[in-house]
C-alpha cells in the first residue's frame, strides 16, 4: 500500500479546511492506505518563513513530502489566493519534488468566486515543483463542508486520486 501525505493548512481542525481533510484522511484510510498528517500550523512559524532547512521540524515535514507516494494539499482561501503558510512549505520543496506523485488539490473558501484559486493560484504552484500528475481537485463552499453534498464530491475526488495512484505505483514495482 501505498504511503500518502495530507498537508493541511487549516487554521484549526474544526475550520472547514479542517473537516475536509478529516474526512478524505478517512477515506483513504478506509480504502487500505497509510495516511499521515502535516499541519502546516504546527511547524515553527519562523523557521518556515526563513525557509531554515537547519530546523528537525522542517526537514522531516520536507522528507516527508518526498517520501510520499501520493500528497493531497488541502487550503483554504482567501481573497482568491490560498493559505500563506501552504505556499511557505511548498516553497521549500526542491524543484521538482512533486515529479511522479498524484497530487489532490483540495480548497475551502466562503464565496464560490474564491473556486478559481484552484485553476489560477494552486495548480500552478504545484506544478513548478514538478507535479505533473495533479487530478481534478475540489473546491467546498465553507457552508456545505458536512453537507452529504460536499461528502458525495469528496468521496469522487478521493476516487480519482486513489485510481491515478494505482498506475503510478505499478510502474515503480
Amino acid at each position: 500500500m501505498p504511503d500518502l501525505l495530507i498537508i493541511s493548512g487549516a487554521p484549526s481542525p474544526a475550520a472547514p479546511t479542517g473537516v475536509v481533510v478529516s474526512q478524505v484522511s478517512a477515506l483513504l484510510q478506509a480504502a487500505g492506505h497509510r495516511v499521515s498528517h502535516l499541519d502546516v500550523r504546527a511547524l515553527p512559524t519562523l523557521s518556515l518563513l526563513t525557509e531554515d532547512l537547519r530546523d528537525p521540524r522542517i526537514t522531516a515535514a520536507v522528507s516527508g513530502v518526498l517520501s510520499a507516494d501520493g500528497v493531497v494539499v488541502a487550503s483554504p482561501v482567501y481573497r482568491a489566493a490560498y493559505s500563506g503558510l501552504v505556499k511557505a512549505l511548498l516553497d521549500l520543496l526542491p524543484k521538482k519534488a512533486l515529479r511522479g506523485r498524484a497530487v489532490l488539490p483540495l480548497a475551502t473558501g466562503g464565496n464560490q468566486g474564491f473556486l478559481v484559486a484552484m485553476d489560477y493560484a494552486l495548480h500552478p504552484l504545484l506544478a513548478a515543483k514538478g507535479a505533473d500528475h495533479v487530478v481534478r481537485g475540489e473546491f467546498v463552499l465553507d457552508r456545505k463542508v458536512g453537507s452529504p453534498e460536499a461528502a458525495a464530491a469528496l468521496e469522487a475526488a478521493a476516487d480519482r486520486f486513489l485510481r491515478a495512484l494505482t498506475p503510478r505505483l505499478r510502474k515503480v514495482s
